[in-house]
């Protein structure tokens, strides 16, 4: 193992990933139903406990998973099935 490479870090996610598979997560479960509106990011990053950064990247990784929207001067939205 190199000694730069962390114990274990290959089998720990990405914050990003885990803050989208978790919003996805509640997607799906309809916990988070289409058209719903997302807290804003900041307000997102204090509740994950993750910094801002964290937030718009997985922010993206939703958008381009067809989860959600955003509305620029509105907010974030649970897209409608099959809505991309």
């Amino acid at each position: 193992m190199s000694e730069i490479a962390a114990p274990d870090g290959h089998d720990q996610d990405l914050a990003y990933v885990r803050v989208a598979d978790d919003i996805a997560a509640r997607i799906a479960s309809g916990e988070l139903a289409a058209g719903t509106r997302l807290r804003a990011e900041r307000e997102l990053a204090e509740h994950y406990g993750v910094a801002y950064g964290t937030i718009r990247r997985a922010m993206q990784v939703l958008r381009e998973r067809g989860l959600i929207t955003t509305i620029h001067g509105r907010g974030t939205f649970v897209a409608s099935p099959g809505r991309k």
